[in-house]
């Protein structure tokens, strides 16, 4: 076997079909395109959304929601997350650098303190945000909750 003899298997290749070379080739004539129309002429390119000329699905279904713009997205900790750092890591001063420590947060995201759980460790939290429960139960325990 040498490269000069190498070729495809038998039957794996066609040939390239040859349209618009007149009416001997079978393929002259329109060229495979049919009669008029857009499509038939050159240049030709379908418009995204397109359903010829029937109104287009997203021009029938009404627009619908509203955005926000100042709507601001917390991640919520909860403070039996935060009594589990103050156990584990015995921490009494939890802010933002603490939960990015601990793999709670990557530093971004607003962070808004929720009231879900118990907490009994004296601790100062730094958050965004706080909910009034949460507030509640960390000056309870005689801790502080302040506000970035």
């Amino acid at each position: 076997m040498k490269l000069y003899n190498l070729k495809p298997a038998a039957g794996s290749t066609h040939s390239r079909r040859r349209i618009g070379r007149g009416p001997g080739s079978g393929l002259g004539g329109t060229s495979t395109r049919g009669h008029k129309g857009a499509k038939s002429r050159s240049g030709y390119k379908r418009k995204i959304g397109f359903e010829g000329g029937q109104m287009p699905l997203q021009r029938r279904v009404p627009k619908a929601g509203f955005k926000n713009v100042n709507h601001k997205e917390y991640l919520a900790v909860n403070l039996s997350t935060l009594q589990k750092l103050a156990e584990d890591k015995g921490l009494t001063k939890i802010g933002i650098n603490e939960l990015v420590n601990a793999g709670i947060t990557n530093g971004k995201k607003l962070i808004k303190v929720l009231g879900d759980g118990e907490l009994k460790a004296k601790i100062d939290v730094e958050a965004n945000a706080f909910s009034k429960s949460a507030e509640e139960a960390i000056k309870a325990v005689g801790g502080n909750a302040t506000t970035i």
